[in-house]
């Protein structure tokens, strides 16, 4: 976001920080509001994929500067450094990147100097590449005609680099640099407006700081009244007071997971923090005392849970927020009891105080009482290879027997205390990335009512099906999409239905497919459902689907084909889970971004 001399507002759409194992949403331009944010005019840049920066030059509020990632999966389209003279009605690339997946993350305005950085990083379902010989710094001192990457002791051109911080206070520069593969690589100084870099001393904090995953932060702050006090966007808040020669970490006032910073102009020493946990303001300078927003509307939802024993108890896992419950908490809100990227939750239909939680990559937790105390159980089961979002599910006829998908199919008689694996690899195998090496996973588990059915979808689009509880596999479809989603009908064994993404690859369209003989032959049941992926499926009575896109919830009274957008009140969100109760006709979706939602079906 960026505001103008006269109020003006301009918002840049997309997601410039690309997950690891979690999807990166794409934006839809540019935007604009004069009426302070009630009404807003798309300004182009429709293909930017993710708009980085935004600088208004303040000597002519109609020159506005924009830094465009680009798209994550797809090469080419709006991406670089671009320009417009007329507020935004025209627009002019002025610097342009090495390759086709190389974008712009910051621009900066200096008098008559620009700087800008460009990134290489590119996302498939097997690979993550975050870095190459197209990052760098860059300087134009012509009003952005010709550029120059800098150099002067910065890190050379080359594969490795990975994403850049840039900050700049007249001549005083300072770059936040990182490898490919994720880890910190240094911290740079320069007082001569780029010309010379010194790496300043190694700090064991400043290092940890960035994990294995620097390519989430890459953000740099110069505190506006002094130029040796710095911030740095890390796991942790870092900062330094003497232009990174020591550091310091706070990382136990706050959440973790730093991306925005901002001084408020009006009052001095007031500094606005944003987050992995939200909005924050200190009146230190941002050394401390930081105060947390009260109201924060946005939580980005994985999943939910609902029981019919009890219609207001909720649980779901929330980016980095951990897994959410109900019930507990001390104000009647929801209550965090564990911690992580909150994934998969489960509440026993039977027992309402049996709950399961997890985290990334499928470390997941049983309790029996309502999630006070947990026990973890993911080392019980058999696995190489666990996907972000790893399934875990219960047997419909029984909740004591529960499936937990890695590579191979985990099965468990006794509530979650002892695995089985009862398959060997369902996927294609790891893939060919030595850094990102959680693909070749199960994604989806559907066991059927007759106790002897399951059906298993994987991240490489591969489906499966066991009618003996895993004595003989027999695969049913490959080379589908990403699957998202498997769900077969309680009552018929055969009747099963499956979900997909392409997203990762680099396509919006739907895919739904459902099939009446058990996998032998299908039917493309996307129809008239838009271009968005679709996370989740739910076969409701009378043959009445309920499918949850990454715009919104819609229903088909026809078993697919034919859709309608369901409900009112819901806005186009993505929705990764949704949950039935037959007994209420209640809905419950968890969206990425607004929270929890219910809706009363028919």
């Amino acid at each position: 976001m960026a505001a103008a001399p006269d109020g003006t507002l301009y918002v840049g759409t997309g997601e410039p920080n690309p997950g690891g194992g979690s999807i990166t949403y794409e934006g839809t331009g540019l935007y604009r509001s004069t009426d302070g944010g009630a009404h807003w005019t798309r300004l182009g840049l429709r293909d930017s994929g993710a708009i980085s920066a935004i600088t208004i030059d303040p000597a002519d509020p109609r020159r506005i500067y924009v830094a465009a990632a680009g798209s994550l999966y797809n090469a080419g389209g709006d991406r670089g450094v671009y320009r417009s003279e007329d507020g935004g009605a025209s627009w002019e690339r002025i610097l342009a990147g090495e390759n086709g997946f190389t974008g712009a993350t910051e621009i900066v305005v200096d008098g008559d100097r620009l700087y800008a950085v460009l990134w290489d990083h590119r996302r498939t379902p097997s690979l993550r590449t975050y870095g190459g010989v197209g990052s760098g710094v860059f300087r134009s001192t012509d009003d952005g005609r010709t550029w120059q990457r800098l150099g002067g002791g910065l890190p050379a051109r080359g594969p490795d680099v990975g994403r850049i911080g840039l900050a700049v206070a007249g001549d005083r520069l300072y770059a936040l640099v990182n490898q490919t593969s994720g880890p910190f690589e240094g911290f740079y100084s320069s007082t001569d407006g780029g010309d010379t870099w010194a790496r300043t001393p190694d700090d064991p904090e400043l290092t940890a700081s960035q994990s294995s995953f620097g390519w989430w932060f890459g953000k740099v702050w110069i505190d506006p009244a002094d130029t040796d006090h710095v911030h740095v966007a890390g796991v942790p808040l870092l900062t330094t007071k003497d232009a990174g020669r020591t550091w310091s970490a706070d990382a136990t006032s706050i959440h973790v997971d730093h991306h925005a910073m901002v001084w408020d102009p009006r009052r001095p020493g007031r500094v606005y923090l944003g987050n992995d946990g939200g909005v924050y303001r200190s009146d230190a300078r941002g050394d401390g005392g930081w105060v947390a927003s009260r109201h924060q509307p946005y939580t980005q939802l994985y999943s939910a849970a609902i029981t019919p024993q009890d219609p207001t108890r909720i649980s779901g896992g929330s980016q980095d927020n951990g897994s959410l419950r109900s019930w507990g908490a001390p104000d009647g809100g929801f209550d965090e009891y564990l911690g992580g990227d909150g994934e998969e939750n489960l509440i026993n239909p039977r027992d309402k105080d049996n709950v399961f939680a997890c985290y990334q990559y499928g470390n997941c937790f049983r309790s029996t009482d309502g999630g006070d105390t947990l026990t973890y159980f993911a080392d019980a089961t058999t696995y190489e290879r666990r996907n972000w979002f790893t399934p875990v599910v219960f047997d419909p006829r029984d909740p004591k027997i529960l499936y937990y998908g890695s590579e191979v199919v985990n099965r468990s008689t006794d509530g979650g205390v002892t695995w089985q694996a009862i398959s060997g690899d369902l996927s294609g195998g790891p893939g060919d990335d030595p850094v990102y090496t959680n693909y070749g996973t199960i994604t989806s588990l559907a066991p059927a009512g007759d106790g002897r059915t399951v059906y298993a979808g994987t991240d490489d689009g591969r489906v499966w099906v066991t009618r003996d509880l895993g004595g003989t596999w027999t695969k049913l479809a490959e080379g589908r999409p990403w699957v998202t989603r498997v769900v077969v009908d309680e009552k018929d064994p055969d009747r099963v239905w499956t979900t997909h993404s392409a997203y990762r690859s680099g396509s919006p369209l739907a895919h739904v497919y459902g099939s009446t003989d058990g996998g032998r032959t299908w039917r493309d049941l996307s129809g008239n459902l838009p271009e968005a992926p679709v996370n989740d499926l739910v076969a409701a009575r009378a043959g009445i689907l309920y499918a949850a896109t990454d715009q919104g919830v819609f229903t088909s009274f026809t078993g697919g084909g034919h859709w309608f957008r369901l409900g009112r009140g819901m806005p186009r969100v993505p929705v990764d889970d949704i949950e039935y109760d037959p007994s209420r006709n209640r809905l419950v979706a968890a969206t990425f971004g607004r929270g929890f939602y219910e809706l009363r079906t028919w």
